[in-house]
């Protein structure tokens, strides 16, 4: 089941015009009243945004830039040691900073002459059909926040590590951003809401969470996998399926702990085959045939 919107706080506004991001009991940033202030401050930034005007810039704590070079050193180590070549090689063309915190539209001046991805601002959770359907014009909607300082090492939620060291260096790399176009392509022609929760399960089990055999090893490519410090390291402890876009799209599955089953390709190419060519041919119709397939 895609369940995305547990992953992003919610955010309001009110009459009076403020807004307010809704932090979990859980967070590890919800007693701290600075941090929910700056949450705040940052996502109302985010909900003043048009597209076509400039990309707001937020101007970062020492203490959410001394998390990024935290956070940056060690998932750089890690993405040597587990991520496949293609990820690799991406992350060295696009050379992200790990002395500070990339404003958007620098991500965007550093990713544009490699794919020709962009980075437009979110508050939080971005509708599916928006989110996904910007992939098409080969545009990514990113959240701006910075994890809380007490656990730099985790967060119970999308943040701008995620949203770059994860996604950005994956999009880095033509082969995927020409998957992430498909998926654009693919939302503009659906229309029904399971379509897009098909659509949306195989991206999770692919681009998020997604695994590939090289040189003896499993590596992934996924950019959940890629940002988080913990489950990078005990992937190869799940249970490794080949692809198999109707389990992907149908299986259920809990995002709030680390992905007991994965679904891992042989190569990048398996991935451009099985992967995209669902993406690049999937309609209502497609989708009504795989859900109503009974399970082997």
């Amino acid at each position: 089941m895609f369940t995305e919107a547990q992953l992003y706080s919610p955010v309001t506004t009110g009459v009076d015009g403020n807004v307010t991001v809704h932090l979990s009991d859980e967070h590890p940033g919800v007693h701290d009243p600075e941090y929910r202030a700056r949450r705040n401050a940052i996502a109302a930034l985010a909900l003043d945004y048009r597209p076509g005007a400039p990309v707001p810039h937020v101007e970062y704590t020492d203490e959410e830039q001394e998390v990024w070079r935290i956070v940056s050193v060690e998932l750089a180590r890690k993405r040597e040691r587990y991520a496949c070549t293609e990820v690799i090689e991406a992350a060295q063309r696009l050379a992200l900073p790990a002395d500070h915190i990339p404003q958007l539209d620098e991500v965007a001046t550093k990713l544009v002459p490699l794919t020709g991805f962009r980075y437009v601002p979110a508050a939080g959770l971005v509708p599916l059909r928006e989110f996904f359907g910007s992939f098409a014009d080969r545009t990514f909607h990113s959240t701006q926040y910075i994890r809380h300082h007490s656990a730099p090492l985790y967060t119970p939620e999308p943040d701008a590590i995620h949203e770059i060291l994860g996604h950005a260096n994956q999009l880095a790399s033509p082969r995927f951003a020409a998957l992430y176009e498909t998926v654009g392509a693919a939302v503009k022609r659906i229309e029904t809401e399971r379509a897009l929760k098909f659509l949306a399960d195989v991206f999770w089990f692919s681009m998020e969470f997604g695994v590939l055999r090289e040189h003896g090893e499993v590596r992934c490519y996924g950019a959940g996998l890629l940002s988080s410090y913990g489950e990078i390291e005990e992937f190869r402890d799940a249970d490794l399926r080949p692809l198999d876009i109707h389990a992907m799209g149908t299986i259920d599955y809990d995002i709030t702990h680390y992905q007991p089953v994965l679904y891992c390709a042989e190569s990048v190419s398996e991935i451009e085959d099985v992967v995209g060519g669902f993406f690049d041919t999937m309609t209502d119709e497609t989708v009504e045939r795989l859900v109503s397939v009974k399970p082997v």
